[in-house]
């Protein structure tokens, strides 16, 4: 069932992010707090309990004559039969104008692992750009929750058009000290940037803007995504943002040579982005992944970074291997 939906009005968001299960709605919990400019949120969960927490206003139960609201006891299968169930709700949801989606989820447990690849299937369906943006299990949590993800990941990625993976055993490699607590507030806080970098290039207004069709060339169809963002700020802020954006342990490899195309969003401040300063950034990122690399770049204005500029490269169209590949985090 779905409750508290939207009312349709004149200039309805056409950027959906749908957090599935547990994590996937931890994940947008938090990107509503955080605040992605011109997006809509949503959650749905086999977990009724755990919706009514939530702040975002749009919840939609998934099968609630199956699971009754009591989870899906870690069980794709279950996860899957429940979104089957609920199905025509995020139908509804998605027919409100919606053009690009974010399907966010934690593998490995049941309503995520089941249910997510069946909502990108059905924005799939309905022609919508469809981007995948998840986490893989840490391995203490066992393995076969471990297996459930991978198992999970393979069937997500036939049905978006990009896929960005975070896996929560790198968050240990460099957070290792955190509270468990704070190391999944980290996941949530890369997750929160993956969508915001690709989002707010669309809907934060700059000098040179990039509208749904250049994010549309570089994202439909494109596979395991790329993707590193950094701030940076004083004397040499271009160089610094932009080397340690393409150094970010959220770049798989740190090797975007080979991508078919970049986006760039070039973010400042009260202190202006100098044109100096876009060709800095712009030579070191086609140099980097190679001058027949088709790249996009957009400038947009974030009063709060002061003398900061923030650099995000998302690149994708890499030959597909079939294997799976980490984004770290």
């Amino acid at each position: 069932m779905i409750f508290n939906l939207i009312n349709d009005m004149e200039g309805n968001p056409i950027i959906k992010v749908i957090g599935v299960g547990g994590g996937g709605s931890n994940a947008v919990n938090h990107m509503f707090k955080q605040g992605i400019v011109g997006v809509d949120f949503a959650i749905c969960n086999t977990d009724a309990q755990a919706m009514d927490i939530s702040e975002i206003k749009t919840k939609i139960q998934l099968g609630p004559t199956l699971t009754e609201g009591r989870g899906a006891g870690s069980k794709p299968n279950i996860g899957k039969l429940a979104c089957e169930e609920s199905i025509e709700e995020i139908r509804q949801y998605l027919s409100n104008g919606c053009k690009m989606l974010f399907v966010t989820a934690g593998m490995g447990g049941g309503t995520g692992t089941g249910a997510a690849p069946i909502i990108a299937k059905t924005a799939q369906e309905m022609d919508i750009l469809t981007v995948g943006i998840v986490t893989l299990p840490f391995t203490f949590e066992g393995r076969r929750r471990s297996e459930q993800g991978v198992d999970g990941l393979e069937e997500l990625k036939k049905h978006v058009d990009t896929l960005v993976i975070i896996s929560n055993d790198k968050l240990r490699q460099i957070h290792g000290n955190l509270s468990l607590s704070d190391a999944f507030a980290q996941a949530d806080n890369i997750l929160t940037t993956a969508a915001k970098g690709i989002a707010e290039i669309i809907t934060v207004p700059g000098y040179v803007n990039v509208d749904f069709e250049d994010v549309n060339t570089v994202m439909r169809d494109s596979g395991v995504a790329i993707m590193g963002t950094a701030v940076a700020e004083g004397e040499n802020r271009a160089k610094k943002a932009v080397d340690e954006a393409l150094n970010s342990p959220l770049l798989e490899d740190n090797n975007i040579r080979g991508a078919q195309h970049i986006l760039l969003n070039i973010t400042s401040g009260k202190k202006e982005v100098t044109m100096d300063e876009i060709f800095e950034i712009t030579e070191f990122v086609q140099e980097e992944a190679g001058f027949g690399t088709d790249l996009i770049w957009g400038n947009c204005y974030d009063e709060s970074l002061g003398e900061k500029i923030s650099v995000t490269v998302i690149a994708t169209g890499f030959e597909r291997t079939g294997k799976t590949t980490l984004a770290q985090p």
